[in-house]
C-alpha cells in the first residue's frame, strides 16, 4: 500500500497536513502488491501472483449484445487526513480476450453521509470488443463526474474504490488489477509564488521527441491527430524513453512509412468514445503501465517536486492551460488544455520540455520560463502529472518517510 505526500516524493502517494485553507491538499495512495490487495474485500475475486482476478463469477449482465460474468472488488476506506474536493483514480489492468474492468468510486463526507457508486471507467486495452469509456455527470447526489475527475464540492473526508472484473460468459480469459490507486485534493483558487529551483536543476533527460502535428488529418475516428493528440504523443514519448514503445505487430494497421505510427497507435489505445478524445489522464496511464512497469496520475505542487522526479530520472507529462501570450515561445497562442513532457531544467531553474505541439520533431524540444510554465501547469490543471516509471527509475524517496 502506497500513501505519499506528493510534496515530499513528489508526488507519488501521500498523506497531507496542511495547515492553511490556501495550501494544497493533495494525498495519493495506491494498492499495488498482492498483500495491499488482499485488504480489500472481493465478491467472486482472488488475489494470486500479486494480481486481483477473477475466481468465481457472481453475476451475470448484458452489454452491448454480449453476455459478460463479472466479480467485483471493493477497496478499504482511505481517509487522506483532509476534505477532500476532487479525486482521480488510475490503475494498472490486463484485459485479455473479451473482457474488462469498471472503475467506480463513493464517499463519504464529515456527517457520515455516503454518496452513491459513481463509475469513473469501463476499460480494455484494446478496442476490438469493448469501446473503453467514461460516463460524465451521474450528478445524483453528493458529487458528479467531468470525464476523468470525480467532484464532491461540499468536501468528504474519505473514500472507497470498486473494481468490477468482466468477461464473455462462458470463456476464461481472466482480467486482472495489477494497481489501483486514486489522488484527492482540495486546492487553492490561485497558484502560490514561483518555487525556487532544487535539485533538478541542470538535469536534462534524454527524451524522444515526437510531434502531434505531423498527425494532423491521421484517423478521424480518433480525432484526427493534430492538436487533438498532445496527450497520446507525449505519453510516446515517455515510453520512448524507456525503450518500451510498441513493436510493428501492434500498428500494423498503420501504412507504411508512416511517421511515428506507435502515436497514431496510442492515440487509438487511449481513446475515451465518451468524452471523444484521446486526452482521458488515466486512460493514458493505463495503457502505458503494462508496457513500463508503473504507471499513475496524480498532482504535485510545485515545479520543485517535478525536479524530484527529473534527479531521479523520471520524466513526467503534466497537463496545463494557457492564455494568449502567457507562454513564451510556446508554438500554440493559448490552449484549455494541453499536454507537454517536463525532460528536465537549466541551470537557472527555468523547464526543458519536450512539447508535441511543435510543427515538426526537430521543433519539440523547448524551454519555458519557470514562473509562466509554473502557472500554466498549476492554475491549469491543479498540477496533473502522469507518473510513468520502470524498476530501474524507483521514484524518489519521501522525507516524510511515509513510503
Amino acid at each position: 500500500m502506497t500513501s505519499v505526500d506528493p510534496a515530499s516524493a513528489a508526488a507519488a502517494p501521500g498523506a497531507v497536513s496542511a495547515k492553511r485553507a490556501d495550501t494544497q491538499q493533495i494525498h495519493y495512495h495506491q494498492l499495488d502488491s498482492g498483500a495491499q490487495l488482499r485488504t480489500g474485500s472481493g465478491k467472486g475475486t482472488r488475489v494470486a501472483r500479486g494480481r486481483l482476478r477473477i475466481d468465481t463469477p457472481t453475476a451475470t449482465r448484458k452489454l452491448g449484445g454480449t453476455r459478460y460474468e463479472q466479480a467485483t472488488w471493493n477497496s478499504p476506506w482511505v481517509e487522506p487526513g483532509f476534505s477532500f474536493t476532487e479525486l482521480i483514480a488510475s490503475w494498472s489492468a490486463v484485459t485479455p480476450g473479451n473482457s474488462f474492468v469498471e472503475i467506480r468510486v463513493r464517499g463519504r463526507n464529515a456527517e457520515g453521509r455516503r454518496s452513491s457508486w459513481d463509475l469513473m471507467a469501463r476499460w480494455a486495452r484494446s478496442d476490438t470488443f469493448l469501446k473503453r469509456t467514461t460516463k460524465a455527470g451521474q450528478a445524483d447526489d453528493l458529487a458528479d463526474v467531468n470525464v476523468d475527475t470525480w467532484r464532491a464540492p461540499a468536501g468528504m473526508t474519505s473514500y472507497q474504490l470498486r473494481v468490477t472484473l468482466a468477461r464473455k460468459a462462458g470463456t476464461n480469459r481472466n482480467p486482472g488489477i495489477d494497481t489501483i490507486g486514486a489522488v484527492v485534493s482540495r486546492l487553492p483558487d490561485t497558484a502560490p509564488a514561483t518555487s525556487k529551483p532544487g535539485p533538478g536543476r541542470g538535469i536534462v533527460l534524454d527524451v524522444p521527441r515526437y510531434s502531434q502535428m505531423i498527425h494532423e488529418g491521421d484517423y478521424p475516428q480518433w480525432n484526427g491527430g493534430g492538436q487533438a493528440w498532445c496527450s497520446p504523443t507525449s505519453t510516446s514519448m515517455v515510453l520512448g524513453y524507456y525503450d518500451s514503445l510498441p513493436g510493428p505487430k501492434a500498428y500494423s494497421w498503420v501504412p507504411a512509412g508512416h511517421t511515428d505510427p506507435w502515436v497514431d497507435y496510442a492515440a487509438r489505445m487511449t481513446f475515451d468514445y465518451d468524452y471523444d478524445g484521446a486526452g482521458n489522464w488515466p486512460f493514458n496511464t493505463a495503457y502505458a503501465a503494462p508496457r513500463v512497469g508503473h504507471g499513475f496520475v496524480t498532482r504535485l505542487r510545485s515545479l520543485r517536486e517535478a525536479e524530484q522526479f527529473i534527479k531521479a530520472g523520471i520524466p513526467l507529462v503534466a497537463s496545463i492551460s494557457f492564455g494568449d501570450g502567457q507562454l513564451t515561445g510556446a508554438p500554440i497562442g493559448g490552449t484549455a488544455g494541453h499536454l507537454l513532457v517536463i525532460s528536465g531544467f537549466t541551470e537557472d531553474g527555468d523547464v526543458v520540455v519536450n512539447d508535441p505541439a511543435g510543427r515538426t520533431s526537430s521543433a519539440v524540444r523547448r524551454t519555458y520560463d519557470r514562473a509562466q510554465l509554473e502557472r500554466a501547469w498549476l492554475n491549469g490543471s491543479g498540477g496533473v502529472v502522469y507518473v510513468i516509471h520502470d524498476a530501474a527509475h524507483p521514484l524518489p524517496p519521501s522525507r516524510h518517510g511515509n513510503w
